[in-house]
């Protein structure tokens, strides 16, 4: 009889067991202690009814305030509260269905205070941010390349769009690299999980927000790569997609609700127009298309005014910060977003983690659009309190005009100083985040037609102008690339694979001018580091004259002297008409060769850029 019943319970057991395997919950944990201690589990089960099941928890200080019903049969919406008093452990979610109980463990753990590592610190105007695709900079782990049962199988180095195999352990072998670079904070293009049958490269098209790209080398190993920046004082960035998902996200195949996506008679992509947003004679059906299109149709767009969805998103942000330690946030695509949402979302971030920064991708043409999507001085009716933008508008209409157009009265340098000039229009554009390129867009020495001085006064530029320096991987070394197709801006980093000929990270077989850029990169990067003026001081622009632009970084302690000659001869530079930022010096040293100038006037070569510290 022993035998009978202990045969019974084993099956009884392993039914639980099969069956809870088959149940997932999201998000797949939390914490206790956390300010957002209401938490809205989306629970999924594998069987239509599911949702009429019973579902308890006992467990000390966590309880169930509402069950809510979904259109979807095989979802269960379980509002859960966490009480101050909870402590860690493994919470019993059981399900109940007539006779047959399942038991679900749901983990509550310890917050990452106490590990010794500073994590959501944000990120500042006193970083340098290196920009990289983990599939296009370095293969540390040949074994993760392809994962069985994943859509894309694809690998192949001379394909543009397939996989390439760089991995989270291919950047922990080469943070050196970066750090010698000077650069202090890592951003990465999505690290999620991208298990569509194609263009997974990219990781835009996520499939499932609760798992690390296991081609990547998984959570461990994300983990283990925030852990080893933050061991060296280094910051992560996370790149967050709330507009979107990947078409074979599981919420796609099998949604929970009827509008969890925007759903229209026939498919409707955006009109990529921001305009109707905040145009005060704008259609509103317009503005609707513009927020509520799907970007493409391998990318249907998430309907952020369903409650249900709305915290899904946020819950999921919350998550990845303490999960994995991130330190600021980088919005992709952010105007199409619902901006009250976004506010919400943003909020819940900087409650929760106040030094936590976001900035957003405000791909649009104009600094009163693009201030309209971040903290701003505009009188409208919907204030964004996103804390800064992907600055378009500094390269659109600053840095590329200048160094591809002749000097003129509304041309070329001409731009940029207008540009800057515009920055009445944000409340802090010291947080800005400038660049040259990245990796949606032509390549920055393809787009100055291979001319290298005119690469490296751009570089001059990126890092003393106002705001964060974000330097997309490659840019120092003369990667080139068009846009169209997008796959050429996104090639393999020299030195990232065994085999390869040209190696970056060493040197060998870099051209002279490879070297010769790369090198610049670290005099200027890790100059910045110890740089108070340039790190937080304040921006003086002098109006441009026959294409010589003159600006000043300052504080009370340093000031630093920028000269921009854009155009064709050598200029001559009076500093005597400087006079409110050079008073009280009388000597000039270049921080790249260590000259100094003593005299009152100096010239400058055509297409060089100068920065001068000042002294006495």
């Amino acid at each position: 009889m022993k035998k009978i019943t202990g045969t019974f319970f084993s099956f009884i057991f392993l039914l639980q067991f099969v069956s809870a395997q088959n149940i997932a919950i999201y998000p797949t944990n939390w914490w206790v202690n956390m300010k957002w201690n209401k938490v809205q589990l989306l629970i999924k089960g594998d069987k239509d009814g599911f949702n009429k099941e019973k579902v308890s928890i006992s467990y000390p200080g966590v309880s169930i305030t509402k069950v809510n019903t979904l259109d979807n049969s095989k979802y269960i919406s379980l509002d859960v509260a966490i009480d101050p008093s909870a402590q860690p452990g493994i919470v019993n979610i059981k399900f109940a269905d007539g006779g047959k109980v399942n038991t679900v463990k749901w983990v509550l753990k310890a917050r990452r205070k106490g590990k010794g590592i500073t994590y959501a610190q944000g990120v500042t105007s006193s970083d340098f941010i290196y920009m990289l695709m983990p599939d296009r900079f370095s293969n540390g782990d040949e074994s993760n390349d392809k994962i069985a049962g994943m859509r894309d199988q694809s690998l192949n180095r001379d394909s543009i769009y397939h996989r390439h195999g760089g991995d989270f352990q291919g950047i922990i072998n080469h943070l050196d690299y970066l750090q010698n670079l000077g650069a202090t904070t890592l951003w990465m293009t999505p690290v999620i999980e991208n298990d569509q049958p194609n263009r997974t490269e990219h990781g835009y098209s996520f499939t499932n927000h609760y798992q690390i790209e296991p081609r990547f080398g998984g959570a461990d190993m994300y983990k283990r790569l925030s852990d080893s920046l933050h061991k060296r004082g280094m910051k992560l960035i996370q790149d967050a997609v709330y507009n979107h998902v990947g078409s074979y996200h599981f919420i796609v195949l099998d949604p929970p609700c009827k509008d969890w996506f925007h759903q229209w008679p026939s498919y409707t992509q955006t009109s990529f127009k921001d305009q109707p947003l905040f145009d005060p004679h704008g259609a509103k059906n317009e503005a609707k298309i513009t927020t509520d299109g799907w970007f493409t149709k391998e990318m249907p767009d998430l309907n952020q005014n369903n409650p249900y969805v709305a915290n899904f998103l946020i819950q999921h942000a919350l998550w990845s910060v303490e999960e994995f330690g991130v330190d600021g946030w980088r919005i992709d695509t952010y105007i199409y977003n619902d901006l009250p949402f976004m506010n919400r979302c943003n909020k819940a971030l900087t409650d929760e983690y106040p030094k936590m920064t976001m900035f957003g991708e405000t791909w649009v043409n104009g600094v009163i659009n693009q201030s309209y999507f971040v903290q701003n001085n505009l009188n409208v009716s919907v204030k964004s309190n996103l804390q800064a933008p992907c600055d378009f508008q500094v390269l659109f209409n600053g840095i590329q005009p200048t160094m591809t157009e002749k000097y003129g009265w509304n041309e070329g340098v001409t731009k940029l100083y207008t540009t800057l000039a515009q920055d009445i229009m944000y409340k802090d554009p010291m947080r800005n985040v400038i660049f040259l390129d990245n990796h949606d867009m032509t390549r920055f020495f393809s787009y100055v037609k291979e001319d290298v001085d005119k690469q490296k006064m751009g570089l001059e530029w990126l890092f003393t102008c106002r705001g964060i320096p974000q330097l997309y991987y490659g840019t120092e070394i003369l990667m080139k690339g068009e846009s169209n197709p997008d796959g050429w801006v996104r090639l393999d980093f020299a030195g990232g694979w065994k085999g390869d000929k040209k190696n970056a990270f060493t040197g060998d077989n870099l051209t002279p001018q490879e070297k010769e850029v790369q090198d610049l990169v670290k005099k200027l990067g890790n100059f910045r580091k110890t740089s108070s003026a340039i790190k937080t001081g304040k921006l003086m622009q002098y109006v441009p004259y026959d294409g010589l632009y003159v600006y000043f970084r300052y504080d009370t302690k340093q000031t630093i002297m920028c000269v921009m000659n854009t155009s064709e001869k050598e200029q001559t530079v009076k500093i005597d008409k400087y006079e409110e930022r050079t008073k009280g010096f009388n000597k000039a040293t270049d921080i790249l060769s260590g000259n100094t100038i003593s005299d009152n006037q100096f010239t400058i070569p055509a297409k060089k850029m100068w920065i001068l510290e000042l002294g006495k």
